[in-house]
């Protein structure tokens, strides 16, 4: 008897030299994000408009993608993908302040990777729904409460630490979400922007004018909303102003994500690291005279991602591959960690591509955002493949939208209203159709399916 269990424990302590050995080569995750940053508000996108220099850091040293879609273009929805792996809507997450399922508060992506062995820390922003993430909670020690004042800090003194197990680190930035306030002349909680003379103030986008065939519930739920969307009667000159400081309070966050960059450096932590940066959705910036979230506009639901490899393997790639930086991150993250990712989670791991750094690669047909507009009831979904962007709302004049990406990234010519497009237009139906079949996407009239053309499975 002694024998055997001597023999046990010697088993034992060689399994958990293994899974010591195993964690110790695996890398450690920083993701850091922002809220409501477009995917060309950075220097590095090449827009003159804004100069984000920190940002710049991490695309030359890193791999930057330039077709990242959210999951859902609002906070918490996002949020929620990303977290839990879930489109929001199937899991009844499509609005701000939606409480989690019971059965997903234990399967996180934190709880998942804290599992797997690595110390998981938050700080900022988490709205899933409290704005704090609840220390200890989702598998998250909370190194600092939602606000941008001393984020950055928290997450350097956190990198300071002597760290002995990898770790995933999180750091979740409010801005430029502060462009709400400005939107409504209130007090913005990070310091106020001062707006110059209107000469020094961007122009107004290419795309500014709305397409003649643009989905017209998206003016009705502008009209039914003012506190969200008070843009309704501005003049030209409001927009410019409005792009001049949404532009500032990006260049406010690369300051504070420069923070984290430094100490990146001064650590030497890029050798055994990857670092993720994102933004949960974006905002309309004036295309289409669009502001906030909630459509489907490329300005909106089209985020920044950039991942660095350990040793800033392939510095400098753009990769053109569609990415979902909610539900494919809950799965890239889950592969880089060794986490045991739920077998009812959909996303696709982008772990693969990065490594290998193929702008040729292929990897899926297509990525789906869902939406629920923010203080309304109209839904919407978008299918991005290659070439095509289709959206369907569930109501109104022009509800379906279809734009060759290549040649009219601003969305400016519906291509449903020319028959030469049916193809095209029924196969992106059915890849919704699809989506919504395999999601378990409930109708918003239960006797009718919302896609054009197809019925309902009884």
């Amino acid at each position: 008897m002694t024998n055997e269990i001597f023999l046990r424990g010697l088993a034992c302590a060689s399994f958990l030299g293994v899974a010591s050995a195993y964690a110790d080569n695996r890398p450690n995750i920083i993701y850091i994000f922002t809220d409501q940053q477009t995917a060309r508000a950075m220097s590095c996108a090449g827009n003159t408009d804004v100069n984000t220099p920190n940002l710049d850091r991490l695309a030359a040293a890193g791999i930057m993608f330039e077709n990242a879609y959210c999951t859902a273009p609002l906070s918490g929805p996002s949020r929620a993908a990303m977290f839990t792996g879930h489109y929001p809507g199937e899991v009844d997450m499509l609005v701000n302040g939606a409480p989690m399922p019971d059965s997903l508060r234990t399967r996180t992506l934190g709880s998942l990777v804290q599992a797997a062995g690595y110390d998981c820390a938050y700080g900022g922003k988490w709205h899933l729904p409290s704005l704090d993430v609840p220390d200890g909670k989702f598998g998250f020690t909370q190194i600092y409460p939602h606000s941008d004042d001393g984020l950055a800090e928290a997450c350097v003194d956190y990198l300071k630490r002597k760290h002995e197990r990898p770790f995933f680190l999180v750091a979740s930035f409010d801005n430029p979400h502060n462009i709400c306030e400005f939107a409504r002349s209130q007090n913005l909680p990070y310091g106020n922007v001062d707006v110059p003379d209107l000469r020094d103030c961007p122009g107004l986008p290419a795309n500014f004018a709305k397409n003649p065939y643009d989905a017209d519930v998206i003016e009705m739920e502008r009209a039914a909303n003012f506190n969200v969307y008070p843009s309704i009667r501005w003049t030209p000159e409001d927009w410019r102003h409005y792009r001049y400081a949404y532009y500032r309070l990006v260049e406010k966050v690369d300051r504070e994500i420069g923070r984290i960059v430094d100490a990146i450096d001064a650590e030497g932590l890029w050798e055994n690291t990857v670092v993720i940066f994102s933004s949960d959705h974006g905002d309309g910036v004036g295309a289409h005279q669009w502001n906030q979230k909630s459509a489907l506009y490329e300005e909106v639901v089209n985020v920044p991602l950039i991942v660095t490899l350990p040793g800033r393997k392939h510095a400098g790639t753009v990769m053109p591959q569609l990415i979902s930086n909610g539900v494919d991150l809950f799965a890239t993250v889950c592969d880089w960690t060794g986490a045991e990712r739920p077998g009812d989670t959909t996303g696709i791991s982008f772990r693969q591509l990065v490594e290998e750094a193929n702008p040729q690669a292929s990897h899926q047909e297509c990525v789906i955002t869902e939406t629920r507009f923010d203080g309304g009831k109209t839904r919407g979904w978008m299918v991005r493949t290659e070439r095509y962007k289709y959206v369907l709302y569930d109501r109104g004049r022009y509800r379906e939208q279809l734009f060759d990406m290549q040649a009219d990234r601003g969305e400016t010519r519906n291509l449903m209203m020319e028959r030469a497009y049916e193809e095209i237009a029924r196969r992106h139906r059915d890849l919704l159709a699809k989506f919504m079949e395999d999601h378990r996407v409930r109708p918003t009239r239960a006797t009718v399916h919302d896609v054009p053309d197809k019925a309902l499975k009884r």
